[in-house]
This record gives structure tokens, C-alpha cells and sequence, in this order.
């Protein structure tokens, strides 16, 4: 069922996860994110982000802490199951099919839905009419796409399941920084057309501040600081990751 705008979607409370037996990344993160909204987790190098993501995600078990989604317990589901229940992830590296289309690469990406080929057929439609760009290019092998239309795409293939939750992993790592706000109008996109929580962690502390409704500042595993945007200059948010880096 959807979640109305402004309602909870995803809650983390105390989770810790990590890699390796008794070395913590993250160290008892909580945090929530609405319908909605684009959440952003900014923070130094190595502060657990992209680690806390993948543990929603269920390709890292939590430790200790829950993760939930409306009544749905989280922590501990493998990610196909995490997918079935709305909840769409998109890695820091590109992932598109390269040899596939366009359209092709669409399809894969509602693998949930094997089968009812009316539902998908409208899912494109729906892809499409948000996307113009994709259209134009359906029936293009995605190796053809610029960098900032395979974000697109790996976008618009999470958006194919209609999505609750969005998690997105440094959207913008690796690309030539005029495509940068592209990537961002993308997000800003696909929330509005959808109205997913959007889970955003990034390193564009500027960029992120822009299209940001709340925000948290994650150092060494743990919530620093979190609130509105409006709590959150560019200043001050620069400033708390200097502490961070400072210890």
C-alpha cells in the first residue's frame, strides 16, 4: 500500500553492522526517513554511509538495531526479499546492462513483476513519460549513454517496481561535474513522480544541501548531527564535518 507524503517509511534505531568480526563501521545509527523527502547522510571518508545502506539493503546483517518499514522488520532479509517489499537500491557505480537497450535494461529492472506484461508495459509508459530522454533512445544499446543519462537509467530502472524507499549511493562519484546537477534533477524527478522516500548518501556536500529536506551527518558510524534543511547552512555543514575530521 503507499505511504502518504510526510509519513514514515523507513526507520533505523541503534543499528550497528561491519564487515569483519568485531570491527563495527557503523556504530548505532538511527534515523528515519518520510515519503516524500529526500533524506541525505553526508560525512568524511569512512564514516559508515555507504555501509549503512548496504545493511538496509540486507547485503550486511545488523548486528544489533532494528530497520524497519512500515510493519515490516528488515534487518536480516536477504536484498531480493528487501525488493519485493518496495524498497529499490542504487550503487555508487553505475550498473546498467551495456549490451542490453534502453528498453531491455527497463525490463530487467522489473524482475518483480515477471509476467504481467500489462503492468510493465505501463511502468515504461509511466518511465518514459518522466524521462523523455530515455524514450528517445528505447531502443538504443545503453553503452550508447552519456554519463548522465545511464544515471538516468539506473534511476528509472528502480523507479519500474514503484518503489517506497530509494536508497542511492553517491549518485554523482566518478562523473564530469557539469553533469552533477542533471543527476540532481533526476533525484528531484523521481521523488516528485513517485513520492518515495529517497535515501541519499553522498559526498557533494553542496550539491545535496540543494535538493535536501532533512539531513543527518554521520561520523565514525554514529548520527553527529540531523534535522531540517533549514538547520543545515552550507557553513555549519562544512563546519561539523571539520569536526569530524578532527575528532
Amino acid at each position: 500500500m503507499p505511504i502518504s507524503a510526510g509519513s514514515e517509511a523507513l526507520r533505523l534505531d541503534g543499528v550497528v553492522s561491519g564487515y569483519e568480526p568485531g570491527v563495527d563501521v557503523v556504530r548505532g545509527a538511527s534515523l528515519r526517513a518520510l515519503a516524500g523527502a529526500i533524506t541525505i547522510v553526508i560525512g568524511p571518508n569512512g564514516a559508515g554511509k555507504s555501509t549503512l545502506l548496504r545493511t538496509i539493503f540486507g547485503f550486511l546483517a545488523p548486528r544489533a538495531g532494528t530497520i524497519t518499514s512500515g510493519d515490516f522488520e528488515l534487518g536480516g532479509l536477504p536484498p531480493h526479499r528487501i525488493k519485493a517489499l518496495g524498497i529499490g537500491y542504487i550503487p555508487q557505480q553505475i550498473n546498467i546492462f551495456p549490451s542490453l537497450s534502453v528498453e531491455e535494461n527497463l525490463k530487467m529492472g522489473a524482475w518483480t513483476l515477471r509476467g504481467r506484461r500489462a503492468t510493465i508495459a505501463e511502468r515504461l509508459d509511466a518511465v518514459y513519460d518522466i524521462f523523455p530522454a530515455l524514450a528517445e533512445k528505447r531502443n538504443h544499446r545503453s553503452s550508447s549513454l552519456s554519463g548522465g543519462q545511464a544515471r538516468m537509467l539506473s534511476v528509472a530502472r528502480e523507479m519500474m517496481t514503484q518503489p517506497q524507499i530509494i536508497l542511492v549511493d553517491e549518485p554523482t562519484a566518478g562523473l564530469a561535474p557539469s553533469v552533477v546537477p542533471q543527476v540532481y534533477a533526476i533525484l528531484t524527478q523521481a521523488r516528485t513522480a513517485t513520492n518515495a522516500a529517497i535515501l541519499l548518501v553522498d559526498q557533494n556536500v553542496e550539491g545535496a544541501l540543494e535538493i535536501a529536506d532533512y539531513v543527518y551527518v554521520l561520523d565514525l558510524g554514529r548520527v553527529r548531527a540531523d534535522g531540517p534543511i533549514a538547520e543545515f547552512s552550507l557553513e555549519r555543514t562544512r563546519e561539523l564535518i571539520r569536526a569530524s575530521l578532527r575528532g
